[in-house]
C-alpha cells in the first residue's frame, strides 16, 4: 500500500475537521432549542412588542406553551385555522385533514402566541415551534392566522415582528414557515416582511403546491460553550428564568 502522500493526509484531516465543525455547530444548535423550550416566560425577551395600537385597535399579546394555554382559546385557534385555512389545503395536495391539524396544534411542543383586543376579543395567533430543521437551530413558525376584522392594519407584520425578535434572542439562525403557492397573498405578505425562499425549499417538480420561505435572524451561530452543559445566552435571556 506504501504511505500515503502529504497532500491526501492533508485532504483528510480537512474532511475530520469539517465533521467535526459541523458535528460541533449541531450540537450547539440543539442546545439553543433546548434551552429555549425551557424559558418559562418568553414574553419578558420582547416586552415591548407586545402591546400593538394602530388607529382604533389596541391589542395586546401574551404566549403560553399549548400546555398551559387556555382549551377555549386553543379551540378558537383550531376553528380560525379551519375557517381560513380549509378550502386552501382542500385545493392542494395536501386535502384538508381536520383529525391531523389539530394533531399537529396541539403536539406538546407548540407555543402560542394571541392577540387580543382590551375588550378581550382574540383577534390573532401564531403556533410556533422551537426546532431544528436541516440541522440548523429555528424558529419554526405552523400558522399566522388573523382574524377578518384585525385584517389590513398591521397586526400579522407584529405578530412576526415578536417571532423574529424570540428567534433572535434564543440563537435561532431563521425564522422559517411554510406557504401555499396557491394563496398569493400570503406569499406576497411574508416577503413583503423580508422572508425568501429557503435553500430547503423543495423544487416545483418536487412539491408544487407550497415552498419554504425563512428570514435569518442575525443571531450569532458560532460562539464558544461556557461549560459542557451550558449554552451561550443571549443578553436578553441572561435576566430569564428556565425549567432545570
Amino acid at each position: 500500500m506504501g504511505k500515503k502522500a502529504p497532500a491526501n493526509v492533508n485532504k483528510n484531516k480537512e474532511k475530520r475537521q469539517a465533521r467535526k465543525l459541523e458535528q460541533r455547530r449541531i450540537a450547539d444548535g440543539m442546545s439553543h432549542v433546548t434551552l429555549a423550550n425551557k424559558i418559562k416566560d418568553l414574553a419578558s425577551l420582547c416586552n415591548e412588542l407586545l402591546v400593538y395600537r394602530n388607529k382604533d385597535l389596541e391589542v395586546d399579546m401574551y404566549m403560553h406553551r399549548v400546555t398551559e394555554l387556555d382549551k377555549n382559546v386553543l379551540q378558537w385557534a383550531i376553528d380560525l385555522t379551519e375557517r381560513n385555512m380549509k378550502q386552501l389545503y382542500a385545493t392542494c395536495a395536501w386535502g384538508w385533514n381536520k383529525e391531523r391539524k389539530v394533531e399537529e396544534m396541539t403536539d406538546e411542543s407548540a407555543w402560542y402566541l394571541i392577540a387580543k383586543e382590551k375588550n378581550g376579543t382574540l383577534l390573532a395567533f401564531s403556533h410556533f415551534r422551537f426546532d431544528m430543521d436541516f440541522g440548523d437551530p429555528v424558529l419554526y413558525c405552523y400558522e399566522v392566522q388573523v382574524e377578518a376584522g384585525g385584517r389590513r392594519q398591521g397586526l400579522g407584520q407584529r405578530v412576526l415582528s415578536v417571532l423574529e425578535k424570540l428567534a433572535h434572542a434564543t440563537h435561532m439562525r431563521y425564522v422559517r414557515l411554510t406557504a401555499l403557492t396557491h394563496n398569493p397573498s400570503a406569499s406576497a405578505f411574508f416577503k413583503a416582511c423580508g422572508y425568501s425562499l429557503d435553500e430547503t425549499s423543495p423544487s416545483k417538480e418536487e412539491a408544487a403546491h407550497y415552498e419554504i420561505l425563512s428570514k435569518l435572524t442575525g443571531a450569532p451561530q458560532e460562539e464558544t460553550l461556557q461549560s459542557e452543559d451550558k449554552c451561550p445566552l443571549s443578553d436578553g435571556m441572561r435576566a430569564v428564568q428556565v425549567d432545570q
